[in-house]
């Protein structure tokens, strides 16, 4: 009775970033209980809208959410050697989430109607194992331990005109900006950043051609 109010709720009620990636999560865990091996266990969510939704801010979430519970499954099952509550710097789930400012770099920029725009697609893979102690090839029975294991990235469709042209009021991937901002705030850094040194975005036609950084009235074309 409790469980079917639930779902009356859940049909009733728009979709849930957290209650999704939960719902995936538990069926995951569900399935590797009830079959041998990873058989019916895939889950997949398709996060989808217009420019400006929320996509990525959405993707994030989701991978927050799955990394954390995974970290809860690894935490109970090393309570018993004290272990640290926080996951260590070098873990699967820290690697996966610190992948995004790397993603976001190259690949998004600031359009008229979202200042962190993704301009390409992204296939989003995470790789959970059942890491429980007393599971066997010959028993089905496990403990509902699902660690994240690996991640898979693949990127597709990037706006690849974006690098020699922008709209106005728009701007090239931040990445050109973030090195230009680098050599402000690392004087000292040398090596290849020291070529960049007293320039600026209004200063080359890429990063500029939009007129709208910097508040030179023309860029050079560099």
């Amino acid at each position: 009775q409790p469980q079917s109010a639930v779902s009356r709720v859940e049909e009733e009620l728009p979709p849930h970033v957290y209650g999704l990636a939960d719902n995936v999560y538990r069926s995951m865990k569900r399935a590797l209980e009830e079959e041998t091996g990873f058989k019916n266990a895939d889950q997949a969510i398709l996060v989808s809208g217009e420019s400006g939704a929320g996509k990525t801010v959405t993707t994030k979430f989701l991978m927050q959410y799955l990394a954390h519970m995974s970290t809860l499954g690894k935490e109970k099952q090393s309570s018993s050697s004290s272990s640290s509550a926080s996951p260590p710097q070098n873990s699967i789930e820290r690697q996966v989430l610190q992948s995004n400012p790397i993603l976001e770099s190259f690949g998004n920029a600031r359009t008229l109607r979202n200042d962190n725009s993704s301009r390409f697609g992204k296939f989003i893979e995470l790789q959970f194992a059942n890491t429980s102690s007393n599971v066997n090839s010959n028993s089905t029975s496990t403990c509902g331990t699902m660690s994240l294991v690996g991640a898979r990235i693949d990127t597709y469709l990037l706006e690849k005109v974006r690098l020699i042209r922008q709209t106005p009021g728009e701007r090239n991937y931040h990445i050109f900006y973030e090195l230009l901002s680098a050599t402000s705030h690392y004087p000292s850094e040398e090596h290849w950043m020291v070529y960049l040194e007293g320039y600026q975005a209004c200063d080359f036609h890429m990063t500029n051609s939009a007129r709208d950084y910097g508040g030179s009235s023309a860029g050079s074309s560099t």
